[in-house]
């Protein structure tokens, strides 16, 4: 982990994210077990923004955001690298989906009212060039399926199949991140 107050260039968190009422409202059931996790200051502070959005793109229609602590979002977890609601769920034996956002599930994939996209800053992570790292589909496969539905998947993997069969089996991989 870089130090604190610096870029987290492997954190795919350092902005908060849209958090569906639902998932909201199930982060809120663990309360306890994630302030276990988090530091004092950020145990106390609220970690929503106060107003919901309006969002047809999201499972209930509304959203709300995390909010930011110390250039990450409330729920980065303050003594090591990675989430807190994903490190409170293995710890506490329970299932995250519905509960961690899947904004967060779905990155570094994206998505806005007709497309799936690869997030604009997808470049600026070093998991973006490691070589036998599985593809940006592949990865976020089961959190399609559970976000959009079977029948996307499905489609989806007779394109991939498709692009298999008409594409050399090993594409070149940049190695370095581009400079600024």
């Amino acid at each position: 982990m870089k130090q604190e107050g610096t870029e987290r260039l492997d954190a795919c968190c350092q902005y908060g994210a849209d958090t569906d009422i639902g998932e909201r409202d199930q982060i809120l059931l663990h309360a306890a077990q994630l302030r276990t996790i988090l530091r004092p200051e950020a145990r106390t502070t609220p970690w929503f923004t106060a107003n919901e959005e309006v969002d047809a793109d999201f499972p209930s229609g509304r959203h709300v955001r995390t909010r930011q602590f110390r250039a990450g979002c409330v729920f980065l977890a303050h003594d090591g690298r990675g989430c807190a609601i994903h490190r409170a769920s293995i710890e506490g034996g329970w299932d995250f989906h519905g509960v961690k956002p899947h904004v967060c599930r779905l990155f570094p994939l994206s998505y806005d009212t007709e497309s799936i996209v690869v997030s604009d800053d997808y470049l600026d992570y070093s998991c973006a060039y490691e070589p036998d790292a599985p593809t940006l589909y592949r990865n976020g496969r089961d959190t399609l399926a559970a976000v959009f539905g079977e029948p996307l998947v499905v489609a989806l993997d007779a394109a991939e199949a498709q692009l298999r069969r008409s594409t050399p089996a090993r594409l070149p991989v940049i190695t370095e991140p581009p400079r600024p």
